[in-house]
């Protein structure tokens, strides 16, 4: 209602008026301003909060040390906060409600005493319900947060699959003109062949025949044949690995179980899409322990995978080493990206784990890879380890449980 709106109704009842009115609801009801100076308090407010409030003041101050420091900040941006708290051996429910003007602010507080056993168990599902909700929808936003990361990393490195593809497609293509010749020349010495066995003396033929097969090099045809398919063959499944790999790390992962991996098999695929962005600066060596089947969510820990190798490659200037091991250690095992690039501050160290942090560019990153990162490994109840020295490189350990807790 605007000011307008008010024009047509009655004043406004007295202080007296209000409080006795205020004694009549069947809540504890509180009012308060800004510095915790009560205006209003009715006898169930008091009576709910006992001794520890004998009088106003000392209930707002009361009401102060109980509440959750979140809870007055969430009344003065939303307006209101509903929670419980515990009075002695009672629990209590809040509404809590905030308005501001020119005056300054002023709070509502609505007490109502959780009596029995089954009005708590009430309280208590009717809680936990919203807190099941909030984190539905949190756990909603961080699978989109996750698809969406995964695919603008997948459109940064757009121009470097497209690449990778058109390579073996172009030497396929080239194999495949080749091929054509030599099919040609193979149809023409067969047609020789055919006029010999259809003539009245085919030995006369015989030095047409040597003619034409010197002529079209039908010895190097036979030897080069051979490796031109297998060349053509490779270059097709190199496509076909690309794009399968490239599948399955775009696959969201909304209903994906967790399954038993062989997580350097998911190390190989990850690499065969990034390969592009690193193999002009990068020497990558390879030292892989004999690991068990790992109980995981395969396509997430890719995605762990991908931001850490770029983020080893980028930290290299012109040419370096990223050396990729694993191994196991106890009940865990472990995969390890060490590079020897610039190597990361004390101070960023802090930092570099927080959301949309980035020492990138504006337009290189989103600052949200190793935030995700290890959001995914926690999520896997495991850790990530980091040692890095400026000047020297960086070395990151995933650490992981090989079977999940129960």
């Amino acid at each position: 209602m605007n000011a307008s709106d008010y024009s047509s109704l009655a004043p406004i009842p007295s202080a007296a008026t209000l409080r006795a009115l205020g004694e009549r609801v069947q809540h504890g009801m509180l009012v308060f301003n800004g510095r915790f100076e009560v205006s209003m308090a009715n006898g169930l407010a008091r009576e709910l909060f006992g001794a520890q409030a004998a009088t106003g003041a000392n209930l707002a101050r009361e009401l102060e040390t109980l509440l959750p420091p979140f809870a007055l900040p969430q009344a003065r941006e939303t307006g209101n906060w509903t929670g419980s708290l515990p009075v002695g051996e009672r629990v209590i429910t809040v509404h809590l409600h905030h308005h501001a003007d020119a005056g300054g602010d002023a709070y509502l507080a609505l007490f109502q005493h959780v009596d029995g056993p089954e009005d708590y168990e009430r309280e208590l599902q009717q809680r936990h319900a919203e807190l099941r909700q909030a984190y539905l929808r949190l756990n909603g936003a961080q699978e989109k947060l996750l698809q969406s990361e995964k695919m603008a990393s997948i459109g940064q490195l757009a121009a470097g699959v497209a690449h990778e593809i058109n390579n073996p497609i172009g030497y396929v293509h080239s194999n495949l003109g080749s091929l054509q010749e030599y099919l040609r020349s193979l149809f023409t010495v067969i047609e020789a062949y055919e006029r010999a066995l259809r003539a009245p003396d085919p030995k006369a033929l015989i030095a047409e025949i040597d003619d034409i097969r010197n002529r079209l090099d039908i010895d190097f045809i036979s030897r080069d044949l051979p490796q031109l398919m297998a060349e053509s063959r490779e270059g097709i499944e190199r496509v076909t690995r690309i794009v399968r790999d490239l599948k399955d790390f775009s696959y969201s992962g909304r209903d994906e179980s967790w399954k038993l991996v062989d997580l350097h098999a998911g190390l190989e695929s990850t690499i065969n899409i990034i390969w592009n962005e690193l193999k002009y600066k990068v020497t990558l060596e390879r030292r892989y322990g004999e690991l068990p089947m790992i109980e995981c969510l395969p396509s997430e820990l890719n995605q762990v995978y991908m931001n850490l190798l770029l983020n080893a490659g980028h930290a290299i200037a012109d040419r370096g080493n990223i050396i990729v091991s694993t191994g196991v250690d106890g009940d865990e095992v472990w995969v390890e990206f060490q590079d020897n690039g610039a190597g990361i501050s004390p101070e960023l160290r802090q930092r570099i784990f927080d959301p949309f942090f980035t020492t990138k560019p504006v337009g290189s990153g989103t600052g949200l890879g190793l935030s995700i990162s290890y959001g995914i490994i926690n999520k896997h109840h495991g850790r990530i380890d980091l040692d890095s020295t400026v000047g020297e490189g960086s070395r990151f350990r995933i650490v992981l449980p090989i079977r999940q807790p129960k």
